[in-house]
C-alpha cells in the first residue's frame, strides 16, 4: 500500500533499488496487508463464526457441569440449545452492529453527537436478540416434546439487557481495534522534523513531504499528492489513493502547517485538497459535499463554505 510516488529511504534497500526507484502500492513483496487483503472477506466472517460457536460450545459445556454439580435434572440438549440459540442470534446481528456504527461513527469528533444513537442502538439490539432467541427455543423445545418458559418477560429482558450492552460495546471495541491495527499495517505518517545539525532541506513549519515509516521501512510522501485529511480519534488520516495513512497529530496543528493555497478546511473533521476536488454540491441544509477525483464524497459545513468558495474563486 505504499504511495505510488513515494521514495524508499529505508537504508537495508539501497543496495537492491536504484536510487529514485518509485514504489506502486502492493510492489514490495513482504507487505503483509497486500497479501491479507484478498483473504479479507472470508477471515473477517469467519472471526465472528468461530467467536461465537467457541463461546456457546463453552458456555454449553459450563452450564452442563454446573447443572451436574448442582443435582439438577436437565438435559444436555438444553443448555447447548440456550446458547447456541443466543449466540447465533448475536452472529446474525453483528452485520447490522456494523453498518449502523458506520452510518453513525463513534470517533473523536462525532461520539458525542453520536453515543445516544448507540444507546438506542443497544436496546433494539438486545429486544431483537431476546425475541429471536426465544422464538428458536421454543421451536427447539417443541420439536424434544417439551416446552421452553422464558419467565417473566420484564425482568428476564432487563437481566438480558446487562450483558446485551457489554456485548454490543465489545463488537465496537473489537471492530475499532483491528482497523486501527489495520492502518498500522498500511502505515503511519508522521511530519518531518528538523535535523540535529545543518539547515532543514524544505521548510519545517510547511512540509512539502510526510514520512510514512510501514513494516520497517520509510516513505517519504509528497504532501500535493494526499487528497484530503479526516480526524480520527487521537489521528488525522492522510488519504492518498484510496488508502489511510495515520498520523497522530490534531487537526488544527497540521492545518497550521500546510499550505493554505491547496489544503483548506471544509468541516471540524475533514480537510480538503482543491486540486482533487471536481464538484461541490449544496444541500437544503446549508451545508454542501465536495465530490473528489476518485468519486468520494467529503462533507462541507455551513461555517467553512464560504471559505472554500472565496478561496476557489481565488
Amino acid at each position: 500500500m505504499n504511495p505510488d510516488h513515494s521514495t524508499s529511504i529505508d537504508s537495508s534497500d539501497q543496495s537492491n533499488e536504484p536510487a529514485g526507484t518509485q514504489l506502486h502500492p502492493g510492489a514490495v513483496g513482504h507487505d503483509l496487508l497486500a497479501r491479507y487483503q484478498p483473504w479479507r472477506h472470508i477471515v473477517e466472517p469467519g472471526f465472528w463464526i468461530a467467536l461465537l460457536c467457541f463461546q456457546a460450545t463453552a458456555n454449553s459445556v459450563v452450564a452442563w457441569l454446573d447443572m451436574q454439580r448442582a443435582g439438577l435434572g436437565f438435559a444436555l440438549w438444553e443448555p447447548v440449545s440456550w446458547e447456541f440459540s443466543s449466540n447465533l442470534v448475536i452472529l446474525a446481528l453483528v452485520p447490522a452492529v456494523l453498518a449502523f456504527e458506520r452510518r453513525y461513527p463513534l470517533q473523536l469528533a462525532t461520539w458525542r453527537k453520536n453515543w445516544p444513537m448507540h444507546v438506542l442502538g443497544s436496546i433494539v439490539f438486545c429486544l431483537v436478540h431476546v425475541a429471536a432467541m426465544v422464538i428458536i427455543r421454543k421451536l427447539v423445545y417443541l420439536l424434544m416434546g417439551s416446552t421452553y418458559d422464558f419467565g417473566n418477560w420484564l425482568r428476564e429482558t432487563g437481566y438480558e439487557y446487562l450483558k446485551d450492552v457489554r456485548g454490543y460495546a465489545s463488537i465496537l471495541t473489537g471492530v475499532a481495534l483491528y482497523r486501527l491495527f489495520l492502518l498500522r499495517l498500511q502505515g503511519e505518517a508522521r511530519l518531518l522534523e528538523a535535523p540535529e545539525s545543518g539547515p532543514p532541506v524544505e521548510s519545517i513549519d510547511r512540509p512539502e513531504r510526510f514520512l510514512v515509516r510501514k513494516l520497517g521501512k520509510e516513505f517519504l510522501l509528497p504532501a500535493a499528492e494526499v487528497e484530503w485529511l479526516q480526524a480520527w480519534g487521537n489521528y488525522v488520516n492522510l488519504r492518498v489513493r484510496a488508502h489511510d495513512y495515520p498520523l497522530r497529530s490534531t487537526m488544527a496543528a497540521v492545518e497550521s502547517r500546510l499550505d493554505a493555497s491547496r489544503f483548506v478546511r471544509v468541516h471540524r473533521s475533514y480537510i480538503v485538497n482543491l486540486d482533487y476536488v471536481t464538484e461541490i454540491v449544496p444541500l437544503d441544509s446549508g451545508d454542501a459535499r465536495a465530490t473528489m477525483r476518485d468519486g468520494s464524497q467529503v462533507p462541507i459545513s455551513r461555517r467553512f463554505r464560504e471559505n472554500l468558495r472565496k478561496l476557489s474563486v481565488a
